[in-house]
């Protein structure tokens, strides 16, 4: 038996989840407010938290930070219906044990609890450390589960300055993803990006190292290197797979000894940068062929962040595209400008081989050409579209049929939850949560 508070203002879903809890032989406590949890948890200590990030009197984040300050290492789960990937960060870091999106599973917050248990232990007595981190950290857009998952890891890994490998098709979005670990690591010191695929494998290590006056010719003066420059902050070394084999050589003697050398140079120079690498291509893969070393592959690799391709988060495609088209509206000086439903559907049901980087391309091109307000299906040129491929776009998605089945299940009940769930045949936290995943507005 566990003891568990609840901190969140809705009253249904606190009730609803107390009574799920006490069937498991947990005590539990609610609290409407962020005073009241915080008081609860000081007088009674408890083995796990579950709390909102929108209160009445506070936000979560306040209450979370308050707790760590009192001395209270109870593991705490956020809990909040926004789609913002930022919150996710913020708690993350702030040292939340997990962060789950309403509407959830109760089986998903069962199993939150049992994770909690296997590590109380461990946390009871230890001392947490101040976390510090930036209020506005590089936009991740995104709802799916997959990218919550790396929001959690970014708020985690920007606790401590380890070496990350972020993996990815072209497009992805692995600089954003290294860009928003470096916001909320060491937003004070300098970004620093080297394409590895782009520079002249003989002008690399100048690049990387810096070179002394009369290194080589053409060295007419002393240049400080990117390593340099980097100081406390981030070195991305984008398409790491490409770098030449001798110089992966050099680049793990830097990561070993944190030192370095200008080329030409006698004098050691610290490193004291983290190192964030991102490739396309399968390392291990290069390891087994012999184009890459495996021992600085495991030096970069201390802990590894995968962002998804775009055709496998295919629900936050319109998220994503009008994201996309609201920011290039503002930067143009256009007035709003949305696309309609057969724009949506043309953009979801597309592969993007391109990934997000295609989608921002069609998405710009469209708003490029485009005179009014509206941007329709026939606005936008998607590379290698044809006739055979337009019959294709007609077959609406799964996750649309569903969307729009639900609609109009709910509009049929007037939005009564409990007679819609009935009529769906699925219990009503399945329903909430196809509400908030499908982003699902009640009408006015």
């Amino acid at each position: 038996m566990s003891r568990i508070i609840i901190i969140d203002d809705d009253t249904a879903l606190s009730r609803s989840l107390e009574l799920v809890l006490q069937s498991e032989g947990h005590r539990v406590e609610v609290a409407f407010t962020g005073t009241v949890g915080l008081e609860i948890a000081d007088t009674h200590p408890a083995d796990l938290i579950l709390l909102d990030l929108k209160l009445p009197d506070t936000d979560g984040i306040s209450v979370l930070k308050d707790l760590r300050r009192r001395g209270v290492f109870t593991p705490v789960v956020v809990m909040t219906g926004a789609h913002e990937t930022r919150a996710a960060i913020e708690a993350m870091k702030c040292g939340a044990f997990d962060y789950i999106r309403k509407p959830f599973d109760s089986d998903e917050m069962l199993l939150a609890l049992e994770k909690a248990k296997r590590i109380r232990s461990l946390m009871i007595g230890n001392e947490a450390a101040q976390l510090q981190f930036s209020d506005e950290p590089y936009e991740i857009i995104g709802a799916d589960k997959k990218i919550v998952e790396i929001a959690k890891q970014i708020g985690l890994l920007s606790r401590s300055p380890v070496n990350v490998l972020i993996e990815g098709e072209s497009g992805t979005g692995k600089e954003l993803v290294a860009r928003a670990l470096h916001k909320n690591t060491s937003p004070a010191s300098p970004f620093v990006a080297i394409n590895c695929s782009s520079v002249v494998p003989t002008l690399l290590e100048s690049e990387l190292f810096g070179h002394e006056k009369g290194a080589f010719t053409g060295a007419d003066a002393r240049k400080i290197g990117k390593l340099e420059y980097a100081d406390e902050g981030t070195v991305f070394l984008d398409e790491i797979g490409d770098m030449p084999f001798e110089l992966q050589s050099k680049l793990l003697r830097v990561l070993q000894e944190r030192e370095f050398e200008r080329v030409g140079g006698l004098t050691p120079i610290p490193f004291k940068a983290r190192v964030i690498a991102a490739t396309n291509k399968h390392l291990e893969n290069l390891i087994k062929e012999g184009k890459f070393r495996d021992d600085l592959f495991y030096r970069i690799a201390v802990s590894r962040i995968s962002v998804p391709p775009l055709r496998e988060r295919r629900g936050d495609i319109p998220l994503l595209a009008q994201f996309i088209l609201s920011r290039a509206s503002l930067k143009l000086h256009r007035g709003p400008v949305q696309l309609d439903e057969s724009a949506l559907l043309r953009l979801s049901s597309n592969e993007w081989p391109g990934n997000v980087r295609e989608l921002e391309n069609v998405i710009l091109r469209a708003l490029a050409l485009n005179r009014g307000t509206l941007i329709s299906a026939d606005d936008l040129s998607i590379g290698g579209f044809s006739e055979d491929s337009s019959k294709e776009a007609d077959v609406m998605p799964l996750w649309k049929a569903e969307k729009a089945h639900v609609e109009k299940a709910l509009a049929a009940t007037g939005w009564n939850m409990g007679k819609t769930a009935t009529l769906l045949e699925i219990s009503p936290t399945t329903l909430r949560k196809k509400i908030e995943d499908y982003a699902i507005q009640r009408p006015e």
